[in-house]
């Protein structure tokens, strides 16, 4: 088996997840995405031989979820739309955990109003949307970013679905890319977070009726994207926790009321 913490050796464990509802209810959709927007997605990560890459979707047992599952997944991909509500809060919880422990997460297109999002992102994450097919025009704005690695100065996308700021979310840690859109708006459509030991990113394009997940320049973000994502050396502790250290690195004597007993955690 690999040695997981090597960059030499190591193939990180990607889960796409995708709630698989349009593909199954629309006609457009499933003759545009006949083995899913996961499959098409799979298919653009596999020209990384590199990595590992499963798929889930929200009808498989504990919403495609389970603990064991995310467990063992380095980076999750999310896709969302018209089932954001019927993914479990003890899923999501679960996922939000697997984050602050170190798992990365990408996040598409209308993700940005997942449960799982708004809640890393403690924000409505809302935003102005047009459907029309317009162009999107991408621009990088910092090409330094490993994941703008190998990508032009700018891209399209002749048909997506319009996003306009301003988008609720929290100011981004970095933002490395800009959208422009053939009506006028623009977008923040590439931001990244840290939450915990875990890394965000934010991608915008990736309507269910477009053929964006066939795009070449998709695939190379969302590849480096995993990549930059990756955690190959999470936090030994749980950082979500809250541990008593009555032993102190240097000798010294308690000094007023006591309000916990030895073991307690947390505070009252």
């Amino acid at each position: 088996m690999p040695n997981q913490a090597d960059p030499a050796t190591r193939q990180p464990r990607v889960l796409i997840w995708n709630e698989h509802i349009h593909e199954r209810t629309n006609d457009q959709v499933a003759s545009l995405y006949p083995s899913g927007i996961h499959g098409a997605i799979a298919a653009l990560l596999a020209a990384d031989p590199r990595l590992d890459v499963n798929t889930a979707t929200l009808a498989d047992p504990d919403c495609g979820l389970a603990a064991d599952r995310l467990e063992k997944t380095d980076v999750l991909i999310w896709w969302g739309h018209a089932a954001h509500g019927d993914v479990s809060e003890v899923a999501i919880t679960r996922a939000v955990q697997r984050v602050w422990e170190g798992m990365g997460l990408i996040v598409l297109h209308s993700a940005h109003f997942s449960k799982l999002f708004k809640a890393l992102m403690g924000a409505p994450c809302s935003l102005a949307w047009r459907e029309a097919g317009e162009r999107e025009r991408l621009w990088i704005t910092d090409p330094y970013h490993p994941i703008t690695a190998g990508l032009p100065p700018c891209f399209e996308l002749e048909h997506e679905e319009m996003y306009s700021e301003p988008f609720a979310i929290p100011e981004p840690h970095q933002t490395v890319m800009l959208s422009w859109f053939q009506g006028g708006e623009v977008f923040r459509s590439g931001v990244t977070y840290r939450r915990g030991a875990g890394k965000i990113f934010y991608f915008r394009p990736g309507h269910e009726t477009y053929p964006t997940f066939y795009n070449e320049h998709v695939g190379q973000v969302l590849r480096n994207a995993v990549w930059w994502a990756d955690n190959p050396q999470p936090p030994a502790t749980d950082i979500t926790q809250a541990p008593n250290r009555p032993d102190a690195p240097e000798s010294l004597e308690i000094r007023g009321p006591r309000l916990h007993k030895d073991g307690d955690k947390g505070f009252a």
